[in-house]
């Protein structure tokens, strides 16, 4: 059972916003954090009650241990979030994040919580499996995976001390999604946006294009011009499609 001290873990809440109709629960990337979303809270606290999961092994979880599956992360956070489904929840989630998303949406689904969307964002379909080793390289071949995406913050990247500290859980979440495999026909109720950067080394439009058939509601696609991380470029644009959502 999680408990409110467990569960507190791993919400963050930047920005509360009490009078809010809608809540927003934001899923980072692989090695992300939730400050990563500080922005995205900012800018839609008067529309939103914003939330953004902090995994384990990073800033101040960074004592804890990196949970390696995705099975056992999207079991945790969707017991964490049944102290948040008081409003309509929309889930956005980058990369790793879209797929864990998708997958805490199936299991809160089964107890009637379905988020009313979910937003994947720069990540192929559950269904599309591509095979990948970054989570069995040595630490320089992750630190240049790193690099290669632009999704960390330099000022990581350059201090060594913080990143040798961060690592493990970095490592952890390569392994966790590198090592998925999507149940067979695994759907959702919920309405799917998927967007993508057209330059995606990671997501091919096509990829991006094979979520439809993972959900029963409707389905949109948005592709915006850049690679991985889109998004950091693209800020505003997602923050009005996301904005646009929540006060529809």
């Amino acid at each position: 059972m999680t408990t409110a001290a467990s569960a507190d873990l791993w919400v963050r809440s930047y920005h509360p916003a009490p009078a809010a109709r809608r809540r927003l629960v934001c899923f980072p990337h692989a090695g992300g954090s939730a400050s990563f979303y500080f922005p995205v809270s900012a800018a839609l606290s008067e529309v939103a009650d914003v939330i953004a999961l902090q995994y384990p092994g990073r800033q101040d979880r960074h004592t804890e241990r990196g949970i390696e599956t995705i099975g056992e992360m999207a079991d945790r956070i969707a017991e964490a979030l049944r102290g948040h489904t008081t409003l309509p929840l929309t889930f956005f989630g980058h990369s790793m994040g879209a797929v864990l998303a998708f997958e805490v949406a199936r299991r809160l689904e089964k107890d009637g919580q379905a988020p009313v969307h979910v937003f994947a964002s720069g990540r192929r379909a559950p269904s599309r499996f591509r095979p990948e080793n970054v989570h069995q390289r040595d630490d320089d071949g992750i630190i240049a995976e790193m690099r290669k995406l632009s999704g960390t913050d330099p000022r990581v990247l350059g201090d060594e001390e913080l990143l040798r500290m961060v690592l493990p859980a970095i490592r952890s979440d390569y392994t966790a999604i590198e090592t998925y495999r999507a149940e067979a026909g695994a759907q959702i109720g919920s309405p799917i946006t998927v967007l993508v950067g057209d330059d995606d080394p990671r997501t091919t439009l096509d990829e991006a294009r094979a979520w439809e058939p993972h959900t029963l509601g409707s389905f949109d696609m948005k592709v915006f011009s850049g690679g991985h991380f889109y998004l950091t470029d693209h800020a505003q644009d997602v923050i009005a499609v996301l904005k646009e959502h929540l006060t529809s």
